[in-house]
C-alpha cells in the first residue's frame, strides 16, 4: 500500500470542497438565458417575484423578544430601549406598547408610561393585562384609589388570575401602611 503525503490529501480535499461549493452556488445565480419558461396554469407552480416593489417588508419580532427577555431579568433600562425599538418598527403592536409602559414604570418615568398606556388603549382597549399593569403603575406612584379601580376591573374579568389577586393583596397591604408628613410628626419634647 502506498503512502500519500499529507499535503496531497489537503490539496485533494481543497479541490473537492471548491467543486462542491461551485455546484451548490451554481444554482443560485441564473442569467436570463438560463431561466426556464413554465407554462401558465400548471398545477403546483408559483409565480416568482420579478420586481423589488413586489417584496413586502415584515418587521422582525426580535426587538420585542429581546425586550421581554431583558425585562424578565430585571434589566428595565435595556428592556425599555428594545420596547421603544419594537414600537417604532411596529406601532400597531399593543403588547409592545404595554411592555414599554411597564418598562417606564420600573424606571420611575410615569409620564412616559402614561403615554404608552394611552397608546395601547387606543390600539386594543382596556384589556385585562393592560388594566392590571396600569393598576400596578398607579400603585408604584402611590395613587391607591386609581390602582384599586384598575385592579378591580381586571379582577372582574379574571377572578382566578393569581397575579391580579396578589396585586390586590399588595394594595390592601399598602393601605395599612401610613405615611406621615413632617407636619404630622409628634413634637420633639427635648
Amino acid at each position: 500500500m502506498a503512502v500519500v503525503p499529507l499535503w496531497v490529501l489537503r490539496r485533494i480535499a481543497g479541490i473537492a470542497m471548491s467543486a462542491a461549493c461551485a455546484l451548490a452556488l451554481g444554482g443560485c445565480f441564473l442569467t436570463d438565458s438560463a431561466k426556464t419558461e413554465v407554462p401558465e396554469g400548471l398545477p403546483g407552480t408559483t409565480p416568482t417575484i420579478e420586481r423589488d416593489a413586489d417584496v413586502k417588508y415584515y418587521p422582525s419580532d426580535e426587538p420585542l423578544r429581546l425586550a421581554i427577555e431583558h425585562f424578565s431579568r430585571g434589566e428595565y433600562g435595556v428592556a425599555q430601549q428594545y420596547y421603544r425599538d419594537a414600537v417604532e418598527k411596529a406601532p400597531k403592536d399593543a403588547s409592545a406598547w404595554i411592555g414599554l409602559a411597564a418598562g417606564y414604570d420600573h424606571l420611575g418615568r410615569f409620564d412616559l408610561a402614561d403615554q404608552a398606556y394611552s397608546e395601547a388603549v387606543q390600539q386594543v382597549g382596556e384589556t385585562t393585562v393592560l388594566l392590571n399593569n396600569r393598576g400596578y403603575s398607579y400603585l408604584l406612584r402611590g395613587n391607591l384609589n386609581a390602582a384599586r379601580k384598575d385592579f378591580l376591573k381586571a379582577y372582574a374579568r379574571e377572578p382566578h388570575n393569581p397575579i391580579i389577586q396578589n396585586n390586590l393583596r399588595l394594595l390592601d397591604g399598602s393601605k395599612r401602611y401610613i405615611v406621615r408628613t413632617p407636619d404630622t410628626e409628634p413634637p420633639d419634647l427635648n
